[in-house]
């Protein structure tokens, strides 16, 4: 074990600043651009020795950017409508989820995005089945 921590303390010079938390976003961006490098050495290959250097790296930027990006409540449909924005798709060009009449009700929020029809939108998005979650309600405290 004594050569593991000599090697461990001859390195850490170059590995402790990919490793601390970011405290600016000029750290979290040299966190973000490190772990794009790696990931492009890593590949699939989960056997690479940096493998876990870039799952750690980045569990690092997922902390980061849950404390100081958090992502906005937003329901389905608002999600949907910006995706919609942003491809340039009409309501009619959505057969994940269905006719035009259905693709507006879901739009209005008089129907909510059945679970098929979101792992259909998120497989064409190339976004997480999580994105499409309705928000909590906020809970009454009943005094």
């Amino acid at each position: 074990m004594h050569a593991l921590v000599e090697q461990a303390t001859e390195h850490w010079v170059y590995l402790a600043p990919l490793l601390s938390d970011p405290h600016s976003e000029a750290e979290y961006d040299a966190r973000v651009e490190a772990l794009d490098e790696i990931l492009d050495l890593v590949g699939d290959d989960e056997t690479h020795p940096l493998a876990g250097l870039a799952n750690r790296l980045g569990d690092i930027i997922e902390s980061y950017d849950e404390a100081h990006r958090p992502m906005p409540e937003v329901s389905g449909n608002e999600v949907l409508r910006y995706l919609m924005q942003e491809h340039g798709i009409a309501q009619s060009e959505l057969p994940e989820i269905g006719a035009q009449s259905v693709v507006s009700e879901v739009l209005s929020g008089r129907r909510k995005l059945n679970w098929r029809q979101i792992c259909e939108l998120s497989e064409r998005f190339g976004i997480a089945t999580d994105s499409f979650k309705e928000p909590r309600e906020k809970l009454r405290v009943l005094t």
